[in-house]
Formats: structure tokens, C-alpha cells, sequence
């Protein structure tokens, strides 16, 4: 039997709490990806099956440099920050499969920190 990669474990785990997991108008989700070299938020609607606000640190006209500890902080800043210019105040944390640890709770307390609710 093949061993799994962990990227497969991390999408069988994120496959699963998507099925608990649903963002909605009033509640959208805030998903998160991380990637080697850059992390990547976005508010997503689940209903609608659009994204409403998304940030990450490999935008060219940004303060964010990489996907380290320190651009996750401000790519959780940015997100908060346009996702409260759309009004959108509460919503419900995807951290995608990965553990809350590292840059995903550093974007995450960040967000919290810059105003968004979950």
C-alpha cells in the first residue's frame, strides 16, 4: 500500500470539516491556504458560491513579504480590513485542513485582532 502524502491526509481532513463547515450571507467563510512560499485568505459564500474578499502575500502592490510568520499577520490584517469594507463583520474560521498553529493562527489572530468575529 502507497503511503500518503501530507497533502492528502490535509485535503482528507479538510474534505471533512467542509462538510460541518458552511459560510452563508450573513456568515461567510474565511478560508485559508498556505502554500511554501506565500499564504492566501479568502471570505468565501458558500450559498452564493462566491468570494467576497480575498488577501494574500503574493500581491504585487503589498507590505507583505512572503508567507512567513510576519506576512501571515498582515495578510490576516488585509483580509479583516476588506472584508469589513463589505460589511461583513462574523465569520466562520476554515483553517483548510491545516493544524492552528504557526502562520495559521498567527492570520487568524490577526484577523480577530483587526475586527473580524469567529
Amino acid at each position: 500500500m502507497a503511503k500518503s502524502s501530507k497533502n492528502d491526509v490535509r485535503v482528507r481532513i479538510h474534505t471533512r470539516t467542509r462538510l460541518k463547515l458552511k459560510g452563508s450571507q450573513e456568515r461567510p467563510r474565511l478560508a485559508v491556504f498556505r502554500s511554501l512560499k506565500h499564504i492566501y485568505a479568502q471570505v468565501i459564500d458558500d450559498k452564493q458560491g462566491r468570494t467576497l474578499a480575498a488577501a494574500s502575500s503574493g500581491e504585487k502592490n503589498s507590505s507583505v513579504v512572503g508567507g512567513n510568520l510576519a506576512g501571515a499577520k498582515e495578510v490576516g490584517k488585509l483580509i479583516a480590513e476588506r472584508a469589513k469594507t463589505k460589511g461583513i463583520g462574523k465569520v466562520v474560521f476554515d483553517r483548510g485542513g491545516y493544524l492552528y498553529h504557526g502562520r495559521v493562527k498567527a492570520l487568524a489572530d490577526a484577523a480577530r485582532a483587526a475586527g473580524l468575529e469567529f
